[in-house]
């Protein structure tokens, strides 16, 4: 049986590489798919992806929208609950830096920088989870799950970075137990995964952290998919306020 048959599923920054491959992967377990991304080229790649990998009954439908933008966030929500109906499922893929240079210490990092980078990793969470979580509840089913990162324990020239998964691992938490008992929030913290931000890294620091994980390999996006699709299945029924590295054996602790 398919694990997610008869669910809906919002997935956010699912142009990229890794939202992409969670939304095809729920698209083979029997979901329907509301989909978004800050880019609509990329989003439109996604969608023509997925289409194929549908099953009977299942939908897909997309709008381009910043999630961190309250308003967005609505309007991708308002769109999706139209077209498709309730959401069951959230996955707040949308995260990252967007500074150009990746390592920056924290004695010459801007605060411009430093709120830019929580506002991306923190503020869809909060507006997708005000839209959606208490419908959930008054419905008394859900599966919200977040992406932090391994960089939450600290990692050097990553201040901001780490210091905004540490929050989104927080936020995890809270969020598990003021929509408990009905629904299960978690979150995965991978390690380094191959994406679109490793173009920008050269090849030393590439294999430097190809290196450091137990099993001395970069994480592949279907690492995450899959872990997601094990929390937002029933699976993980009893898993709640838990985060899962995905990290090859890179175990992250404050």
């Amino acid at each position: 049986m398919m694990r997610l048959q008869g669910r809906t599923a919002l997935v956010s920054g699912a142009g990229g590489p890794m939202g992409r491959t969670v939304a095809e992967l729920f698209a083979r377990e029997g979901a329907s798919l509301i989909l978004t991304d800050i880019s609509g080229s990329r989003l439109d790649e996604s969608v023509a992806a997925i289409t194929p990998l549908l099953r009977a009954g299942a939908r897909v439908t997309a709008q381009r929208a910043d999630v961190t933008q309250a308003g967005e966030a609505a309007a991708v929500v308002a769109a999706g609950r139209a077209a498709i109906g309730h959401v069951d499922i959230v996955v707040n893929i949308v995260g990252g830096i967007k500074a150009k240079v990746l390592f920056e210490p924290m004695v010459t990092m801007t605060e411009q920088r430093w709120d830019a980078t929580f506002a991306l990793n923190t503020k869809g969470i909060l507006h997708l989870t005000k839209l959606l979580a208490p419908i959930m509840v008054e419905r008394q089913y859900g599966k919200i799950v977040n992406i932090s990162s391994i960089n939450f324990a600290g990692e050097m020239g990553n201040a901001d970075y780490g210091a905004a998964k540490a929050a989104v691992a927080s936020l995890t938490r809270t969020m598990a137990i003021e929509f408990a008992p009905h629904v299960n929030v978690n979150c995965i913290a991978p390690g380094t995964i191959r994406t679109s931000v490793l173009q920008r890294m050269p090849a030393d620091e590439l294999a430097f952290y190809a290196a450091k994980p137990l099993l001395k390999r970069l994480g592949e996006p279907a690492d995450v998919a899959n872990a997601c699709l094990f929390l937002a299945s029933d699976e993980a029924s009893y898993i709640t306020g838990e985060i899962l590295a995905v990290s090859g054996g890179i175990w992250p602790a404050l």
